[in-house]
């Protein structure tokens, strides 16, 4: 692969009090990365300058103002500085400022992605209280991702060895969520399932969907007919579109029939039903990935852990494997 052809990844900082700058630093000591891709980091290069102490790099931080002054040389950290913060921002602290800035990284992100100047967006942890704080009132990356992007039909979906997940709602609690879910949004996500992986290479893909209730219901026995009514008619749909795909079935072991190999993504009705799973695998081999939007977006799958922010033990392989899915996914240049 030629440097003209490599895709541009933009990594964001995300709150940078938490592991975000630390991961970034050790990520990209991997020399494979440059080979595969044209990163560079929208974020602050002064706590990229901190961290390098922290997690002992020899790395050298380069501070951009404009990507087109990107070289993309190994063992050169670029940095397209917003230089939003203070020097001396405190680790492991919940603040407005560094709330803020995750939220401008990603603004900035997004911009360049709708201006064709890169190919994908990696994103490193927010926290969310800091984000409120920082007066930017949203749930997640994904949310602010689909508002900045015009897009309305959007999933989070996590990917381990093994397992793919995909959810019908996210970040709500859970009486909401039984009422957020019916059957067009059940059906837009299985659509949403089956046309990301098919263009990951998935012929035909399989794909599972869970029950609302424990045992899916059970014919009425659980629950007051939710699957019957939310889920039955949008796998219908989806089957008479030709999309393999079948359910709801017992979220209790559906999961381990598709880590078995029997189905190649899962289509989860909240939360917990679909993060758990993943989470058990390894927080490590997760990669969060927002499907549906018109630019490639991955994540690590792991929050900003400020207990151990600015130790140097955060753990940057959720980072490296969220780059190296980025990378697979983004469009290629000729």
């Amino acid at each position: 692969m030629t440097i003209n052809n490599k895709p541009i990844i933009a990594i964001t900082m995300g709150d940078a009090a938490g592991v975000g700058p630390e991961i970034i630093m050790k990520a990209l000591r991997d020399r494979a990365i440059y080979d595969a891709c044209r990163p560079f980091v929208i974020g602050d290069a002064k706590m990229l300058e901190r961290v390098k102490g922290v997690v002992v790099s020899d790395l050298v931080v380069r501070s951009i103002s404009s990507i087109e002054k990107a070289a993309f040389e190994p063992g050169i950290v670029e940095c397209l500085d917003l230089d939003l913060l203070p020097h001396d921002l405190p680790f492991g602290v919940v603040s407005a400022e560094a709330g803020n800035a995750a939220f401008r990284y990603l603004e900035k992100a997004i911009s360049l992605a709708n201006e064709k100047l890169i190919d994908a967006i990696c994103t490193a942890p927010l926290n969310k209280e800091a984000l409120h704080k920082g007066g930017h009132l949203y749930p997640g990356h994904t949310e602010i991702l689909a508002e900045l992007t015009g897009t309305e039909d959007y999933s989070m979906m996590l990917s381990a060895p093994k397992l793919k997940v995909i959810h019908v709602t996210t970040h709500i609690g859970l009486i909401d969520a039984v009422k957020k879910i019916n059957a067009e949004r059940v059906y837009k996500v299985i659509k949403l399932a089956h046309e990301t992986l098919q263009k990951a290479g998935y012929a035909q893909p399989r794909i599972c969907v869970c029950g609302i209730n424990p045992h899916a219901g059970e014919n009425g026995l659980f629950g007051y007919g939710e699957e019957e009514e939310k889920i039955v008619p949008a796998v219908e749909k989806a089957q008479q579109e030709g999309i393999q795909a079948v359910g709801p079935l017992p979220a209790d072991t559906l999961f381990f029939r598709t880590v078995r190999g029997d189905f190649d993504i899962v289509v989860a009705m909240y939360h917990d039903q679909g993060h758990g799973p993943v989470k058990v695998l390894g927080l490590e081999a997760g990669v969060n990935i927002t499907v549906g939007l018109p630019i490639i977006r991955t994540s690590v799958d792991h929050g900003t852990a400020f207990d151990i922010a600015g130790k140097g033990i955060a753990d940057e392989l959720s980072l490296k494997e969220a780059l190296r899915q980025a990378i697979e996914l983004a469009p290629k240049r000729v």
